[in-house]
């Protein structure tokens, strides 16, 4: 019931719903099957309940099987470490595809979470670990979800924020569920070897992963292959001007052009990028990494933080409940940034939404240097910076695809996607670590990254425009 719903609603905002829909006025608002599409936005949606649901209760396992905090931080952030080392081989055999790294992905995540719930039967440390890294190789495909709804074949130029909105959602509705559920989880408990407290999110999600597998099957249609890319192509400028943003006739090679070795068509594609489009490349990669490391940290210390801090002593139950309480109370504006996305520019969205979770770690740096943690103003510090960082993940690889020729997408959403990786890997360590490295420095280290990200956006402001949508 609840993927109908999510189609139905899709479908009537957005009635351009078909790729085989291509005539002009329509191209810009293309978008692929609803099904296909519904699935792509599910899986997300899976990964980020796969990626939180530990959240809760990683440091009380560890520390069970004789871990530390600072190995829950590692046993948290490491799969997306795994997903970066999976990424570059699973591209080669793709074939700009989707669904065999769907099939991937749905597999390593079964494997991944029945060794993390085996682990506690089997009285072995390593064990969650070796588990995470599995699941990390699931991971992957956050990447084709990305590049999915930037897919230049299927997704028109007008909708791909839009859908990057929709992925933030369901990025919300994960981060909401996700340690909600394991930490209800864990006060349950279930007093057995196989299924409690520890092990049961486990359990559960390779089940559920199970049962979505098969609808992955059944119902998901592939995109038409690609046809080989000829020199002529990968030469073509990329797009500048962006306020009329004339669409190249990739058509228009010759059809006696032979297809270039993949070294030359390469360096051709390096040579035709300006010192302000690099630019622009390394402000997004800079933010989506800022982004998820914030988030990421925020994720792995509070449990940990809460516990430790005199004045709220919380169980991994307290602490599911408030990450999930902030984001649920993101959830609307979330909503709200998808309308917002048609009738504002990616940049104006990127700054608001940096600027908003900025405001949120002064807001926490102040009260730690003043000593007033109490619930009310973590939450408000902790819902500000949630909200405003989810807003910035939508922009990056949106506003990157409209500034690059469709061929790119692919390059676009491997350096986004590893730049996302790298901030939640090291963001859940450095979560893990806070409470012992000082929470000052742990706040004041996201703020100067922050900074730096504020300066590359103002310095390429104009260099950012790209259409609404």
């Amino acid at each position: 019931m609840a993927l109908r719903h999510l189609l139905t609603i899709i479908h009537t905002i957005y009635p351009f719903s078909s790729h085989h829909e291509t005539s002009d006025d329509e191209e810009e608002f293309k978008l692929p099957s609803m099904a296909s599409l519904v699935i792509m936005l599910v899986m997300n949606f899976l990964l980020q309940v796969s990626f939180f649901i530990i959240v809760s209760s990683a440091n009380e396992y560890a520390e069970y099987l004789g871990g530390n905090a600072t190995f829950s931080g590692i046993v948290i952030g490491i799969p997306t470490g795994f997903a970066v080392l999976s990424l570059i081989p699973l591209t080669q055999y793709d074939k700009g595809l989707y669904k065999m790294p769907l099939h991937v992905s749905c597999c390593f995540a079964i494997l991944g979470h029945v060794a993390y719930a085996v682990a506690f039967r089997a009285n072995f440390l390593y064990l969650i670990l070796i588990g995470r890294c599995l699941t990390g190789v699931s991971f992957t495909m956050f990447m084709y979800c990305k590049r999915y709804c930037t897919d230049p074949q299927i997704v028109g130029i007008r909708r791909r924020t839009t859908l990057a909105g929709w992925q933030v959602v369901c990025q919300g509705l994960g981060l909401s569920l996700g340690p909600f559920l394991g930490g209800l989880l864990y006060k349950v408990g279930f007093s057995n070897s196989i299924f409690n407290g520890y092990t049961s999110p486990g359990w559960i999600m390779a089940g559920i992963y199970a049962g979505f597998w098969v609808l992955v099957t059944q119902y998901f249609e592939d995109i038409p292959q690609p046809p080989p890319i000829t020199m002529m192509e990968l030469s073509l400028p990329v797009a500048k001007g962006v306020e009329t943003e004339p669409c190249p006739n990739y058509s228009s090679a010759p059809a006696t052009s032979p297809p270039s070795p993949i070294d030359e068509s390469f360096r051709a594609q390096l040579s035709l990028i300006t010192l302000s489009q690099w630019g622009v490349i390394i402000c997004m990669c800079w933010f989506s990494m800022v982004c998820f490391f914030v988030l990421g940290s925020w994720e792995a210390n509070l449990p940990v933080f809460g516990a430790a801090t005199a004045n709220l002593r919380w169980s991994p139950f307290d602490a599911g409940n408030f990450i999930a309480l902030g984001a649920i109370i993101c959830f609307p504006f979330l909503l709200a940034n998808i309308l917002a996305a048609r009738r504002i520019q990616d940049r104006k969205l990127l700054a608001f939404g940096a600027t908003l979770g900025l405001a949120g770690l002064t807001a926490f740096l102040s009260i730690l240097y003043n000593h007033k943690v109490n619930y009310d103003s973590l939450f408000g510090c902790w819902c500000t910076v949630a909200l405003g960082f989810n807003i910035a993940t939508a922009i990056t690889l949106s506003l990157l695809s409209k500034q690059l020729p469709p061929q790119w997408n692919g390059r676009a959403s491997i350096a986004i996607q590893c730049s996302n990786f790298t901030g939640r890997v090291t963001g859940a360590i450095w979560g893990g670590s806070g409470v012992s490295v000082g929470m000052m420095n742990f706040v004041g280290l996201e703020i100067a990254m922050v900074g730096i990200g504020v300066i590359l956006f103002t310095t390429l402001w104009n260099k950012l425009k790209t259409k609404n949508g």
